[in-house]
């Protein structure tokens, strides 16, 4: 099933599900079934997968007319992230594909060995923000603003301890994350300033539930900056899959539903090319996992949007 946060014009965010370019609204389904449904993406993800078998079950068994009540065109509304505001930070994999660790040792002085275990780093929640919206360039902090596009995970099931054959189990879904870094504002070697800037995650269109996705270590990531590509890869090329992450993150914090890791990015940053190429005002990025869809945001100055 492929979930959303969705609202018309400037009315609260809802949650809708995505059938044949329409969104059926998760709370007015309910409520015409007489089989109450949240409004909200952590509400639902905290009722565990039973809960999508539940609503699919619903748009079923809904005649024509109950559906055209509950729906509108995606066209109408505007799609907001997955989860506008995640209950605490979003756990960033740094340096998890080979040639994106060459790449990073060449230009931003990090080790040329491969990592042994998964480089953690976290980005606020105040960083998230949804498609078609602007990410906001300080120039007056950096001048050095990239991209990575990532597949993003959603935990369904927390724990602590998660062993690695059981990761999966503890898996809710998949979104799209665009892990933007300003480099020039690493500080003795911790990110979060240059990953954690407001409008610095950006995420969806759409939470696709595990169960569509036959398999995410083999999923084509791809990356534009004005219609040309800079990154394409795929998610085989992890140096830590899903089930490493999810076992090492847990170890360390208790995973909690609604959960979100950034499984990392591969080669193609722009810090990484000869000559760099960074973003600017005016620029068009575009991150596309595969089965997911693409996430398309516009560079936007500071000053303009005071």
């Amino acid at each position: 099933m492929k979930l959303v946060t969705y609202r018309i014009n400037h009315t609260p965010s809802r949650l809708g599900f995505i059938e044949e370019q329409m969104i059926i609204d998760a709370e007015k389904l309910g409520h015409i079934k007489n089989s109450p449904l949240p409004d909200n993406m952590l509400d639902f993800i905290d009722l565990g997968m039973n809960a999508i078998n539940h609503a699919v079950t619903l748009i079923n068994t809904a005649t024509k007319e109950e559906l055209e009540e509950c729906s509108i065109p995606i066209a109408n509304a505007t799609l907001m992230a997955p989860i506008p505001k995640p209950r605490k930070n979003i756990f960033g994999i740094g340096l998890n594909y080979t040639e994106h660790v060459a790449e990073s040792a060449r230009t931003l002085d990090t080790s040329k060995e491969l990592p042994q275990e998964p480089v953690i780093f976290s980005k606020p929640t105040t960083a998230v923000t949804g498609p078609e919206t602007d990410i906001i360039h300080n120039q007056k902090i950096t001048k050095q603003l990239d991209y990575e596009v990532e597949l993003a995970v959603i935990i369904g099931k927390g724990g602590k301890n998660i062993s690695k054959e059981n990761a999966m189990d503890h898996v809710y879904g998949y979104t799209v994350i665009n892990d933007i870094s300003a480099r020039d504002c690493r500080r003795a070697g911790q990110w979060i300033v240059s990953k954690g800037q407001d409008t610095f995650a950006p995420m969806g269109p759409v939470l696709v539930t595990r169960d569509e996705i036959a398999d995410p270590h083999n999923l084509n990531l791809r990356l534009t900056v004005n219609g040309v590509e800079k990154q394409n890869s795929n998610t085989k090329f992890m140096l830590f899959n899903i089930e490493d992450l999810i076992r090492d993150l847990s170890t360390v914090f208790t995973l909690e539903t609604g959960d979100i890791i950034a499984t990392g990015t591969p080669a193609g940053v722009g810090a990484g090319r000869n000559p760099q190429e960074f973003m600017w005002p005016g620029d068009v990025v575009e991150a596309t996992v595969e089965g997911i869809g693409t996430l398309r945001n516009t560079i936007v100055d500071a000053e303009e949007v005071k």
